[in-house]
């Protein structure tokens, strides 16, 4: 199975701990995690690099920093200090990708206004992330999530911010779920070019489970994954590929049972045939 460049985000088997994750990565052969900070910090920083190197697991990217607009939804507002924590967080586990979340629509409703904090906060941050060697990734969100959590909404206006910056410490994360629906998302990639820096796939379920909880596995949704994962290599990406799965059934699946089946499917519905998209929809892993 051509699974070198499979990465599992920390999300996809949300109730796993850290180390479970590790261990688990590990024992499917798969080498790459998108980690999150709230598992690295609960297990410790130290303590998940030793862990990280014991099981020769690299770290594809870091979630998340940024909410440049104002309070993280999720609790916990982020904050000049908070960003820059996340980016050591980052640098101390081995990985070099830390991802921004804009923000969202802000108490003055000024969407234009809102834009241009997230530029005032990215070039804020630069510097101190440039530093440690980390770069930042901007991130655009599904627009149904911009009023709370991105008013980055396309690869386009993503680009706009990005192409603002030194390409060395600030690109472009591209995630099928939010992007799949945009008619302009191939000319967007072939624009971005090598500024994507980190590539995250999943897939859009019909009928949609949940607003934020409605990711599939690759294979199991209407999302063409092969041909924009195509449409990222020809335009210069060849990292890792981080599947991350926001999805309650799939949460309360064994966890050894998603890795096995992310793996299995890893070729046929992420990479996909040499052209075209020849696979069957696949029946979700969690029933």
């Amino acid at each position: 199975m051509n699974t070198e460049r499979l990465s599992i985000n920390q999300i996809t088997v949300k109730n796993s701990s850290f180390e479970e994750t590790v261990r688990g990565l590990a024992r499917h052969g798969i080498g790459w995690l998108g980690a999150w900070l709230g598992p690295v910090r609960e297990y410790g920083v130290d303590r998940a690099a030793k862990l990280l190197r014991e099981h020769d697991v690299q770290v594809s990217s870091v979630c998340r920093a940024g909410f440049f607009t104002g309070e993280n939804p999720d609790g916990g507002g982020l904050d000049r200090a908070a960003n820059q924590r996340a980016v050591d967080v980052t640098a101390a586990i081995g990985g070099d990708v830390l991802y921004l979340v804009a923000g969202g629509v802000r108490d003055d409703l000024d969407l234009e206004a809102a834009r241009q904090a997230v530029i005032e906060g990215i070039a804020e941050l630069v510097p101190y992330a440039a530093s440690a060697g980390v770069r930042l990734a901007v991130e655009p969100l599904h627009p149904m999530m911009c009023a709370e959590r991105s008013v980055v909404v396309t690869l386009d206006q993503a680009l706009d911010i990005v192409e603002r910056f030194d390409p060395a410490h600030v690109g472009l994360a591209v995630d099928t779920y939010n992007v799949w629906w945009d008619p302009n998302l191939y000319a967007a990639i072939e624009r971005a070019g090598e500024r994507t820096i980190s590539y995250q796939a999943c897939d859009w379920l019909v009928p949609q489970p949940h607003p934020l909880f409605g990711r599939g596995i690759p294979g199991e949704g209407t999302i063409d994954i092969p041909a924009i994962t195509r449409a990222i290599g020809s335009a210069g990406y060849a990292g890792p590929i981080e599947i991350e799965i926001f999805n309650e059934a799939v949460w309360a699946t064994d966890p050894d049972d998603v890795l096995s089946t992310i793996t299995a499917r890893f070729g046929r519905s992420v990479l996909g045939p040499a052209s075209g998209r020849s696979q069957a929809r696949e029946e979700p892993v969690a029933g």
